[in-house]
């Protein structure tokens, strides 16, 4: 089995959509298909075999946030010591070499990130460029449009 890592928000909202799907779709999708058997002929049955499509789906959804659950590795950035390091959980503030820019990143698990908001995946190539390296160290990242680099200003523990 291996350990998936993610923050503590990442797990509290899959557990939160677990609940939902649990106790609000599940319900809801038995109650549908039901209502479509009372109007007789199955084969034909359209409102029948959406709730059956919709039912499927959502038993696959849970089985597959209940086995993150269980392989995931919650780590909680703000429990640990502050060294300056780029680990799992922590976010990042980096200065682009070339243009000045700033920009801030916090490294997540794949389920949890979500670029818009500036959560990365730990497998992608900026992570992977950060993951090890201090405040003041230059990350060299390998993008499509070519070698990017930035400087760590600072590593914060939120």
């Amino acid at each position: 089995m291996n350990n998936v890592p993610m923050t503590v928000a990442g797990e509290a909202a899959l557990r939160a959509e677990l609940e939902q799907l649990k106790k609000e779709e599940r319900p809801r999708i038995t109650q549908a298909i039901a209502e479509a058997r009372e109007h007789g002929d199955l084969k034909e049955n359209a409102e029948y075999h959406a709730a059956r499509e919709q039912q499927s789906f959502t038993e696959g959804r849970i089985m597959e946030i209940e086995s993150k659950l269980a392989e995931a590795q919650v780590i909680d950035v703000t429990k640990l010591p502050k060294t300056g390091k780029v680990i799992f959980g922590t976010t990042v503030d980096l200065i682009n070499v070339e243009t000045d820019e700033t920009v801030r990143y916090q490294i997540v698990g794949e389920d949890e990130a979500e670029v818009k908001s500036n959560k990365i995946s730990v497998t992608s190539p900026i992570a992977r460029a950060l993951i090890g390296k201090e405040e003041g160290d230059v990350a060299v990242v390998n993008a499509p449009g070519g070698d990017i680099e930035y400087e760590i200003d600072q590593v914060h523990h939120i």
